[in-house]
């Protein structure tokens, strides 16, 4: 039996999914929760073989964080991200934090069933279009934004200087330049907001 914890924050999208899982003969929804930080604690308790994880909560702590959390004790439950986002960051992000799998929420059912299985083998379950993304960017690294220069323009387009880029993200200000320029250069930019709007058109970046 495959347990589950649905780790979402809005009612409605747990619902389905219980529907959804509660109606194999191998799965069974053992918890919810609606944040990531009962996630986070409810996955800690044990109990729990797969997390599924949205990726954006309406609290301080996130998908990505979360997901870093739970992976980083010892006999974790794998976690399968389930999100609307697509974005190079967001999925950067996701397995760099150790998801075992990525899904787009608009995802066949058959395909997130199967997916719980693979994570719960303990093999990487990533959609079609992620494992495109990825492939890509194997193949042309060069041109490619690495997932620190993701997070760098990403706090761009929320405004940042480059005084605060470097206090959220623990890095010089130098460092921070550095990282824009190399940017610019993978971008083809000379501005910031040429490099955001450049980003967010590749789908390197989120919209908002």
């Amino acid at each position: 039996m495959i347990r589950l914890l649905l780790a979402d924050d809005h009612p409605v999208v747990r619902a389905g999914l219980r529907a959804l899982f509660s109606a194999e003969a191998d799965m069974d929804v053992a918890a919810e929760a609606g944040s990531a930080e009962d996630a986070v604690a409810v996955a800690a308790a044990g109990g729990v073989d797969v997390v599924l994880m949205d990726l954006q909560f309406t609290g301080a702590l996130q998908g990505a964080e979360a997901t870093r959390a739970v992976r980083s004790r010892p006999g974790a439950p794998r976690v399968l991200v389930l999100t609307n986002y697509d974005t190079d960051a967001d999925i950067l992000g996701a397995i760099e934090a150790g998801a075992s799998g990525y899904l787009l929420k608009d995802a066949p059912p058959a395909e997130l069933i199967a997916a719980v299985r693979a994570a719960a083998a303990g093999e990487s379950a990533l959609a079609p279009a992620v494992a495109s993304r990825l492939d890509t960017r194997a193949r042309v690294p060069e041109t490619r934004l690495s997932l620190r220069e993701a997070e760098v323009l990403t706090l761009v387009a929320a405004g940042r200087s480059n005084r605060q880029i470097g206090q959220d993200l623990f890095l010089s200000e130098a460092t921070v330049k550095s990282h824009l320029a190399h940017i610019f250069a993978k971008l083809g930019v000379g501005s910031r907001t040429s490099a955001v709007a450049a980003a967010r058109a590749a789908g390197t970046i989120r919209n908002s």
